[in-house]
């Protein structure tokens, strides 16, 4: 899952549309965002500054997934009882996990496709079917969930055959919630970015 999820990530920065196919959207949006990463993987000024690709990847990123949203759904039931700043503190923690673990990733894209196949409106929610079409040929069929903020799109959850990246991290945080507590959950989360950022193996969970 953890593999697939990162490729998903990634790959949403590489959308294609097979010929003949007409894209709504959500996809527009989606693909409006592919030059300006792939421009900033060969940007040669930014080559030898991991850490300010990184913080140019985390930017056009913040245009393409709602990460208020989907922190709010993967704590589920949990962030109604939060506080304004709980849940500020949150949702930063958890857009830095998913930074952490998949989206500081992008440098490694290695021109695998993904293919629109079709996409559903209804209201302010869209879906977007895909697929991955792997070097071997093989094709995973991949699901972006998004939500309309004014004039934008922004996917908030991604399901990779039937697995859906929130519903995972609903079921680890719900477990460390119910067997210790929040605090816990929100300490398991700041020890898990020291790790990272100190460039310790991240194969764990949260």
């Amino acid at each position: 899952m953890r593999l697939l999820v990162t490729i998903a990530l990634m790959l949403t920065l590489a959308l294609t549309t097979p010929p003949g196919a007409l894209a709504g959207e959500p996809i527009d949006q989606l693909k409006a965002q592919v030059d300006r990463v792939l421009k900033l993987i060969d940007d040669p000024a930014l080559k030898d500054k991991p850490k300010d690709k990184r913080v140019e990847v985390r930017r056009i990123a913040e245009d393409i997934f709602d990460f208020p949203e989907t922190a709010k759904r993967s704590l589920g039931r949990h962030w109604a009882a939060r506080t304004p700043a709980e849940r500020d503190e949150f949702v930063k923690l958890f857009g830095d996990l998913l930074e952490r673990s998949y989206i500081s990733k992008i440098e490694l894209y290695g021109g695998e496709k993904i293919q629109y196949v079709s996409d559903k409106i209804e209201g302010d929610l869209a879906s977007v079917q895909s697929k991955l079409v792997t070097k071997t040929g093989t094709d995973v069929p991949i699901e972006y969930r998004m939500l309309k903020k004014g004039d934008r799109w922004l996917v908030y959850d991604v399901i990779i055959e039937g697995v859906s990246l929130v519903s995972n991290y609903r079921t680890q945080f719900n477990k460390i919630i119910q067997t210790s507590s929040y605090a816990e959950l929100v300490k398991k989360m700041k020890s898990r970015q020291e790790e990272m950022g100190s460039g310790t193996d991240p194969g764990r969970r949260v």
